[in-house]
């Protein structure tokens, strides 16, 4: 581990030029800036990871530029890039928020001029969130890391400044995120194994780890991350579902190769690994074909962020649109996989009417879950627990007393 940090405080420091050294002093003290506040706010709590985020810059991961989000009123949310030349850049680099850096799959910021409407697909996380996990991970020294999503190498520069290159792993699915990710590691003296490859497979020739953090969402914790895993070793990932509701997980492994664990309070919410992202809605069903129900679970309580999660539980690959038609809004949800959907709306008088088609009665369904968990108090995502065995995930809530 010192000699990562010898590394990294050598190997920036050679040759700059006077516009350079007054970059780096800058970006120091915006670091130390960022620390202060990333530990007032209770993310940053322990001194070995305050030691890597002093030390660790941001900005060289982000050498490339990041996106802007630009919204306009009837327009679909734009991006436009902001560039190292940029007088914000620096600042932004050490702000507590999340850097888009890829657009489409393979957009980055210095292949564009103007705007883009395409959706993002990798980012610098937010450093809170990255310290915060870290943290949540209770790494110790000697521990085998495996991080799943490189992203721009930040949160792999940072476990290297903890416990030593040698002692980290990362899976990235992106070739080209891989490439800039271990070239912005080697700027800063850090060695990684960087592995190109499906980040759920995880990689096994670098096991088994002691612990193993996802910066993706995924529906289900892989059983291969299990099966990496030494017993007692920590599994920490979010877990969400096609509704977009989702959760920081921490599991640990038994000696009989299954993980048990619980949420933790926090509403994580990140892009979801690729192979689990969901599919193209196609041509939708014919919505009128089925017939009408009132129903006492109306579409608005899918608003709720811990009321959506318990949905997706009942339905985690339903996916959930708007549509306008005529004088009211339909409020769709569609399993594309499983061929069933369900369409709701409320009428002249508020009530919430629901028709269902396919295979089975996907809302239905939902409500039920819905039911038995505000039956059960409405326990926040805190007091559900969550097991994996090779057979089957199975997530749980504990009804408040």
């Amino acid at each position: 581990m010192a000699g990562a940090r010898n590394r990294f405080a050598h190997g920036l420091g050679h040759g700059r030029s006077p516009g350079e050294e007054q970059r780096v002093s800058d970006a120091a003290e915006l670091r130390q800036q960022l620390v202060e506040q990333l530990a007032t706010a209770g993310h940053l709590r322990t001194a070995p990871w305050r030691r890597a985020v002093e030390a660790v810059p941001r900005h060289e991961f982000l050498n490339n530029g990041y996106f802007e989000r630009v919204d306009a009123p009837g327009r679909p949310t734009a991006w436009t890039p902001v560039m190292p030349s940029s007088p914000s850049w620096l600042q932004s680099c050490y702000s507590d928020r999340s850097l888009v850096t890829q657009i489409a799959g393979t957009i980055v910021p210095g292949d564009l001029r103007g705007e883009i409407t395409r959706l993002p697909t990798s980012s610098s996380t937010l450093p809170s969130l990255v310290v915060r996990m870290l943290e949540d991970l209770q790494v110790e020294d000697g521990h085998r890391l495996l991080l799943v999503g490189a992203g721009t190498g930040y949160s792999s520069g940072l476990a290297c400044h903890r416990l030593g290159s040698d002692l980290v792993v990362t899976v990235e699915v992106d070739p080209d995120v891989a490439t800039r990710a271990r070239n912005a590691l080697a700027r800063c003296g850090f060695a990684p194994t960087v592995v190109v490859g499906d980040g759920l497979a995880g990689w096994k020739d670098g096991g088994p780890y002691d612990r193993i953090v996802a910066y993706c969402g995924t529906i289900t914790v892989p059983p291969q991350w299990v099966d990496q895993t030494r017993p007692g070793g920590i599994i920490l990932i979010t877990v969400g579902g096609w509704m977009y509701s989702s959760e920081l997980a921490r599991l640990t492994v038994t000696e009989e190769g299954t993980a048990k664990g619980r949420f933790l309070d926090g509403r994580n919410s990140f892009m979801l690994a690729r192979p689990q992202t969901p599919p193209p809605l196609g041509l939708l069903p014919d919505l009128d074909q089925a017939d009408e129900r009132p129903t006492n679970l109306g579409a608005d309580a899918l608003e709720d962020w811990d009321t959506r999660f318990v949905a997706q539980l009942a339905a985690p690959r339903a996916q959930r649109l708007t549509l306008d038609r005529g004088d009211r809004t339909q409020h769709v949800l569609i399993d594309v996989d499983a061929g069933t959907w369900a369409a709701l709306h409320q009428d002249e008088r508020g009530r919430w009417l629901v028709r269902q088609g396919g295979r089975d009665r996907l809302w239905e369904r939902i409500a039920d879950h819905v039911t038995r968990w505000r039956r059960d108090g409405s326990p926040g995502l805190e007091r559900f627990d969550i097991s994996v065995t090779p057979e089957a995930q199975t997530i749980t809530w504990r009804p408040v007393a």
